[in-house]
């Protein structure tokens, strides 16, 4: 027999004022996203018929950043709890689909936890609970003489005795809508915080003889709420050991696992060697022996097998080959593309550039808007000058091409194959092949002058 069609709803209108923040809450990011994007993940994991938001007053950001075809956004003008914020969404959601209520600000919760809550939500009402050592500010789970779930009390409602309960509510939760719509047409507002408690559907199935069970939720800091920047680091760092632990199973060597850092996807071949604080940020994929350096941050890039990043790098849309050297302190734009065997080096700068096989751009030099041949070795302190002040114009080099240090390359320029740059040149026309190029005044030393001297 098949499962009747599930329905997400997802509470997003907190205004989250412990946060101390202009943003909304549920758009503080986690590994580098919102919160809220994390929670719309899991959501889309399961395969709902639909997803639907509620944002509150001022929260259109919310919706502007996270917009998308299979979410529906429900406004929640005045906050006036959790019951009346799914009170909003359940006359888009058809009486016979499941409802599983997540919550915006829990980004960390996983699919592998809320399936058995969702299976377990036929013809019963679900409840996702935990035992915390410190439950304080939670709601309890109270529980009759047998172990069935009688009530859930919320910890400003809560009798002293209730208050040592260690069985807390998650405010994750799944039932049928039109039973949902049933019981929240029954609750009021009279309770410590004015509102209106999805939280009172418990006690009020149980009147009504609905079987109310539960799944457990092993993790605490998979049901972790963020309502202060304390919390938000907590999660951010549980999310980061999340990382750690996947990318050491299969097979990357982390030199210290606390200070790592994925903000995206990170794919790793094998015998990977990542030192500590690095930060990897969109979508980072690192071939077989690659090792980064210390507290290198690459972001949207590719490395090929072999490749050595040297410390303090900063990869940006990068796509190299295997075998490359790089750093350290190089800083490579997008558009970057090195052939293998290359060599990037300290206080390098790159943009919008191919460099080709063996070639090497040692120290202190910036190249951009070019094309670098073969075996080409650029000389410290070279410059190419792309930008005219409106236009970007293109330099190239040829194959086995040598760059004198301190040139200048003023673009559109064309260094021939073979050419040798001479060190402190100025290069405005194309070179030939294979000849000495350079532009300098001719040296004069003057016996007569005399250095300054402080008056």
């Amino acid at each position: 027999m098949s499962q009747p069609p599930l329905s997400i709803v997802i509470l997003a209108a907190g205004q989250g004022t412990r946060m101390r923040s202009t943003r909304p809450k549920v758009l503080h990011p986690v590994a580098g996203e919102p919160m809220l994007a994390h929670v719309l993940r899991t959501a889309r994991s399961l395969s709902p018929e639909g997803i639907h938001v509620i944002y509150g007053h001022g929260g259109e950001a919310v919706r502007e950043t996270l917009d998308a075809p299979d979410v529906s956004w429900v406004e929640q003008p005045e906050q006036l709890g959790t019951g009346h914020a799914v009170m909003q969404a359940l006359p888009h959601i058809p009486d016979d689909h499941r409802v599983l209520v997540l919550c915006g600000d829990v980004p960390l919760v996983r699919r592998e936890t809320l399936e058995p809550l969702i299976d377990a939500a036929d013809g019963a009402l679900a409840l996702l609970t935990i035992e915390l050592d410190d439950p304080s500010g939670y709601g309890r789970v109270l529980r009759d003489a047998d172990g069935a779930v009688r009530a859930v009390v919320e910890d400003k409602d809560a009798a002293p005795e209730e208050r040592t309960v260690r069985e807390i509510n998650t405010g994750v939760l799944c039932a049928a809508a039109g039973r949902f719509r049933g019981w929240l047409d029954r609750t009021d507002r009279n309770n410590a915080q004015g509102e209106y408690y999805l939280t009172d559907c418990i006690a009020l199935a149980v009147a009504e003889g609905t079987l109310v069970c539960t799944a457990a939720a092993t993790d605490p800091m998979e049901v972790q709420g963020v309502n202060n920047r304390q919390q938000l680091a907590l999660v951010e760092r549980a999310y980061q050991g999340r990382m750690a632990e996947r990318l050491m199973t299969e097979g990357v060597t982390l030199l210290d696992p606390e200070r790592l850092d994925v903000r995206g996807s990170l794919e790793c071949g094998h015998d990977v060697v990542i030192d500590v604080g690095c930060v990897f940020e969109g979508t980072v994929v690192l071939g077989d022996h690659v090792t980064v350096g210390p507290y290198s941050v690459l972001r949207d890039t590719r490395l090929g097998d072999g490749s050595h990043i040297e410390s303090h790098s900063v990869l940006e849309g990068v796509d190299s080959a295997g075998g490359n050297a790089i750093g350290p302190f190089a800083r490579m734009r997008p558009g970057t593309r090195l052939a293998s065997r290359a060599k990037i080096g300290n206080f390098v700068e790159t943009k919008n550039t191919d460099v080709g096989e063996g070639s090497k751009i040692n120290h202190l030099s910036y190249v951009g808007d070019t094309d670098v041949g073969r075996d080409v070795n650029i000389g410290a302190g070279t410059i190419t000058c792309n930008y005219d002040g409106a236009n970007k114009h293109r330099t190239v080099i040829g194959d086995g091409a040598f760059i004198g240090s301190d040139t200048q390359l003023v673009a559109p320029v064309k260094v021939g194959k073979g050419a040798t740059i001479g060190a402190g040149s100025t290069i405005v026309r194309d070179t030939p092949d294979d000849q000495l190029t350079l532009s300098r005044s001719r040296q004069v030393s003057l016996p007569e002058w005399e250095r300054p001297k402080k008056k």
